[in-house]
Formats: structure tokens, C-alpha cells, sequence
């Protein structure tokens, strides 16, 4: 089981130099990844995610940085695909994007003027997605559909084959986005948000997905929660027996404390058998 930091792009850690320094940080304390919010305004400051990933890029050399989770539906296709390339290039193949169709009620997706029903964002996902893949193959495309229009001879491919992992979010309840899951990479457990998935809704949620998948590849199964300190292993470790891959310890209580976040990063993570 692979361990992970889940940091905000905004509140105390809404600097792109501040969240460079936690990545250097969980790389010298043992942590397998680091992965930010998407948010364009929550609360200021807020940093560009993919500005900031740039920074932490930069700032390691091991660690996996990526998005969870990516509104896509509201991203340029092409900006987006050139973004992650390009994070991909730099940081020597290091690079997962988390996706997801976005949440009309937020405020900083409202605000701007996005809109679109949870069908139509879900369709463009899907949609949006498949032109992601075929991008990053560096083919030629030719691509008209309801959402994209594409005509290119194509982008540099990515350096991780046969592309960046897509790793998508999910709840234990809907069908569709659990099938979406298992076409790409990973499930995104985002009932866990809330910290509320108990293990064996995470084991239901493993099977659903595995029941629909057609691919030889390994599934990542990503799973929230909050840890004091490293020594607290038990719901840990009952997720990795449920089928998580990645343990992700949410930081956001931590919001207003950039103390308590750097000592908790710089604790490490969990220590399980």
C-alpha cells in the first residue's frame, strides 16, 4: 500500500512555493506521493494547481504528484493535455490525473460562469477523457464529437506508456461512475471525503469495479483518511485489506495551520506491517 499526502491549493498551503516545500518535505520523510486540490477560488490564497505541481516537480526527484480531482469538463481539452504532458516531461514520468466531472454548487465553479447538468458534465468527462488518451499517444487524431472537436497530427506522447494514469472519482452507490473507473487507471473513493467509508463499503466498492473491468493492468483503489500520527495504523490497515492501493491522509483540518501540516508531513506516513 502506497502512501500519500492530499494538501489544498488554497488556505495556508495556497502558495505554489509553500506547497513545494511539503512535497520536498514528504519525499525526505518517506511518503510515496503528493496530490492537491483543483479549486480556481475557495479561499484566498489560492494557488494554480498545475503551477504549483510545476514547483513541487521541480522541488523532488521520487515522489507522485497529481490532481484529485481535475474538473475536466470545465478544462480546455487541449490546455489541459498540454499541461499534463508537459508536468509529465518534467518531472521524468511522475504524473496521475485525478478526474472527475466537477460540482455545479461549488462556489468557485459557479462563480465563473460553468454550467451544465451532472449528465451533460458526466458525458463530457467520458467524452474529454478518450481525447485525453488519444493525445497523449502521440497519433494523429481526428476527433468530432458532441463536446470536443479535434484535428491534429498529434502531441509529443507522454513519457509514462502507454499513457499518464487516469484515476477517477466514484461513490460506492453509482454505477456509472464506478464503470467509468474501470475503464481508466484507478477509483477515486469520494465517499471518503467525508472520512465516512467504512472498510467493507471499500471492499464492495473493490468488487463493483472489478466486476465491470475488461483490463490486465492493476487497479489503483484510493482512499481518504486522517491519521495523528504514524504509529495510528488500524483503519490503515483494515483499507489495505479492503483493497485500497493508496492510503491519503487528508490535511484539511489543518487549513489555517501551516504548523501542524509541515509536522504532520514531516512525521511520515502510517506505518503499517
Amino acid at each position: 500500500m502506497k502512501m500519500g499526502l492530499y494538501l489544498p491549493n488554497f488556505g495556508c498551503c495556497g502558495e505554489a512555493a509553500v506547497l513545494a516545500e511539503l512535497a520536498r518535505e514528504a519525499e525526505d520523510a518517506g511518503w510515496d506521493g503528493v496530490f492537491v486540490w483543483d479549486h480556481l477560488q475557495v479561499v484566498e490564497p489560492t494557488a494554480d494547481p498545475w503551477i504549483a505541481l510545476t514547483a513541487m516537480a521541480i522541488a523532488t526527484s521520487t515522489i507522485r504528484l497529481g490532481t484529485l480531482v481535475t474538473p475536466v469538463p470545465r478544462r480546455h481539452i487541449a490546455k489541459l493535455a498540454r499541461e499534463v504532458s508537459t508536468l509529465d516531461q518534467l518531472s521524468s514520468g511522475r504524473v496521475t490525473l485525478g478526474a472527475g466531472a466537477g460540482y455545479s454548487a461549488l462556489p468557485d465553479y459557479s462563480a465563473f460562469g460553468d454550467t451544465g447538468t451532472a449528465a451533460e458534465r458526466a458525458a463530457k468527462l467520458d467524452e474529454s477523457l478518450t481525447v485525453l488518451d488519444q493525445l497523449w499517444s502521440g497519433n494523429p487524431i481526428e476527433h468530432d464529437g458532441p463536446h470536443c472537436q479535434v484535428k491534429t497530427d498529434g502531441f509529443t506522447p507522454t513519457v509514462q506508456r502507454p499513457r499518464v494514469p487516469i484515476w477517477t472519482a466514484a461513490t460506492k452507490s453509482a454505477a456509472k461512475p464506478l464503470a467509468r473507473a474501470a475503464r481508466w487507471d484507478g477509483v477515486i473513493c469520494a465517499d471518503a471525503y467525508k472520512l465516512e467509508v467504512e472498510p467493507d463499503d471499500l471492499k464492495v466498492m473493490v468488487e463493483k469495479v472489478s466486476a465491470v473491468r475488461n483490463l490486465d493492468t492493476p487497479l489503483d483503489v484510493i482512499r481518504f483518511g486522517r491519521t495523528e500520527n504514524p504509529k495510528e495504523t488500524s483503519v490503515v490497515e483494515a483499507c489495505a485489506l479492503a483493497g485500497a492501493t493508496w492510503w491519503m491522509e487528508y490535511t484539511f483540518p489543518h487549513i489555517t495551520d501551516i504548523e501542524g501540516t509541515h509536522k504532520r508531513v514531516r512525521q511520515g506516513p502510517p506505518r503499517v506491517a
